[in-house]
């Protein structure tokens, strides 16, 4: 059952795992991870490399997220041998009126979700599908308790990315290619993303002079956030000016929506499993279905000592599944499985322990792709998580939290091993955060042996989307499931999730990113 294509079936793609005493950051950028693993060596907190790796990332990935997105971090305090988390989700406008968004009558969406069609994609592309951005509070508010270092710091290795621009090659060209239409519909997008307004950036197919993306309109913007703190967002001249933007591009939001949004304090979901604990986060995110998966894998599973086989991966298909069906019909969540990682996820742990797992994102891939020209900021479309059919559990309204598939988690292991992972992927978060927790929980694999170990995807398709690597046996295994789809893990498409983790053993750190991520990378600091 091997993949009908062109690709190379004797290419091996590795990614070399080193433990150190040091902290560690791993990122879907290796330049958000440098600036990260420098707050670590320069005595910063695990949050400090957080706040600063979060900014960084919104330059050097800015179509994943960024100062506009919304998303969740699940922290492990070591000496409190505690976790914690902070929700800074999205939520709608004030003045968002559900009639102006009205169901064309036939077809379906055109992006993530299969939402019955909204006229004009409104809820999907341009200012209207503007939501309320809930990172920059949402690092301000960690950063408040548990920072060391000062905001200004931590902001500024961002500012000074911003002002080089976003070093442009092959991957990046390749991501701005196959959005060049629809970025080539805002002006000031075009600008940013596309040459001439039409073509990717990219240098000489032989090699040539560097390319850049001039993001000098961002660098102000968080050099006031840098200077200003948290709040200088959400209120002031760079509010105002945001709003302005979207306004004048035709969307809703509205400097009360930013003065008055806090990211909140939540309490973990506490999954014990096989005699130690995974925390994820509650309410409106991925974290309730993977903790029923996790439950379900439990009692279905049982390891016997020689690592992922046929049974394993039934039993993962299994739980994953019934944990969708249970999403599907009370939580409102009909992401499509087909649908491609568009969110970014961050691992960091100290040297004294302490880790934060982060997933942030402006929801589809360039966000609503625009750009709000006074700011240089990528604007979310955030305003597509919600159903634009009226009475469905996660119908379109004014001023409501979004209800998203992030799953970032902290696992604490019978044998003393903690995690911090999470994923890329849409809907294929959860099963990529479940498999690799069992890989590591349930077979005693090493980080790097988790993640180079072959996955598989459910995530409410009705079938199995299988790494053709795990074989004929696996395979056949996985048939008598459900119905599967072999694929291969590769860089582009990601046909699986795109997943980032660090762990701590016996006093020593290490971190790993997606394999096949040609950009991530994990650094000790």
């Amino acid at each position: 059952m091997m993949v009908n294509d062109n690709l190379s079936n004797a290419q091996v793609v590795r990614k070399t795992v080193i433990a150190t005493e040091h902290g560690v950051v791993a990122s879907q950028h290796k330049r958000a991870a440098q600036v990260g693993a420098a707050v670590l060596a320069a005595g910063g907190d695990a949050v400090d490399a957080a706040v600063a790796t979060s900014f960084a990332l919104g330059v050097v990935e800015p179509w994943m997220s960024g100062v506009t997105a919304g998303g969740c971090m699940v922290l492990w305090r070591a000496a409190e041998k505690k976790a914690h988390v902070v929700n800074y989700g999205m939520r709608s406008p004030r003045e968002l009126d559900p009639a102006d968004y009205p169901l064309t009558g036939d077809g379906r969406s055109s992006d993530l979700f299969p939402w019955k069609a909204v006229v004009d994609d409104r809820n999907v592309q341009g200012a209207t599908a503007v939501a309320v951005p809930g990172v920059v509070s949402g690092m301000g508010l960690a950063h408040k308790r548990y920072g060391i270092k000062s905001w200004r710091e931590l902001v500024k290795p961002a500012v000074q990315l911003a002002q080089e621009g976003m070093l442009c090659d092959w991957y990046s060209g390749l991501i701005a290619a196959s959005n060049a239409k629809a970025l080539a519909r805002d002006p000031d997008a075009a600008a940013m993303f596309l040459d001439e307004g039409t073509w990717p950036i990219v240098g000489a197919w032989t090699g040539g002079p560097e390319r850049r993306l001039d993001q000098r309109a961002l660098a102000a913007t968080l050099q006031q956030i840098a200077e200003g703190g948290p709040r200088a967002f959400y209120e002031g001249p760079v509010a105002k000016a945001l709003v302005r933007d979207v306004r004048a591009k035709g969307g809703c939001l509205g400097v009360d929506d930013l003065a008055s949004y806090e990211a909140e304090w939540a309490e973990p979901l506490a999954v014990p499993y096989r005699g130690g604990c995974v925390y994820a986060a509650p309410g409106l995110t991925g974290g309730p279905t993977f903790a029923q998966a996790l439950r379900a894998l439990e009692k279905e599973l049982q390891p016997d000592g020689s690592g992922p086989g046929a049974k394993a991966y039934q039993a993962m298909a299994r739980a994953l599944d019934a944990a969708f069906r249970t999403r599907l019909e009370n939580m409102g969540d009909h992401e499509s499985p087909q649908a491609p990682p568009c969110t970014t996820h961050f691992s960091v742990v100290d040297r004294s322990g302490n880790m934060c797992a982060v997933t942030q994102t402006l929801l589809s891939i360039f966000g609503s792709r625009v750009v709000s020209p006074s700011t240089g900021l990528v604007l979310n479309n955030g305003i597509m998580w919600f159903d634009p059919e009226p009475g469905k559990p996660n119908s379109l309204a004014p001023n409501k939290r979004v209800l998203a598939n992030y799953c970032p988690v902290v696992g604490v292991g019978a044998d003393g091993r903690q995690f911090a992972i999470g994923a890329s992927g849409g809907r294929k978060i959860l099963g990529a955060v479940m498999q690799l927790s069992s890989f590591m929980l349930d077979h005693g694999m090493s980080l790097e042996q988790a993640f180079h170990q072959p996955r598989i995807d459910v995530s409410g398709g009705g079938q199995v989307t299988a790494d053709q690597m795990l074989g004929p046996e696996i395979l056949a295994a996985l048939a008598e499931t459900m119905p599967v789809v072999p694929a291969r893990r590769m860089a582009f498409p990601y046909l699986f999730a795109c997943p980032a983790g660090v762990m701590r053993a016996e006093r020593r750190n290490m971190g790993c990113t997606e394999i096949m991520s040609p950009w991530g990378d994990a650094v000790s600091g």
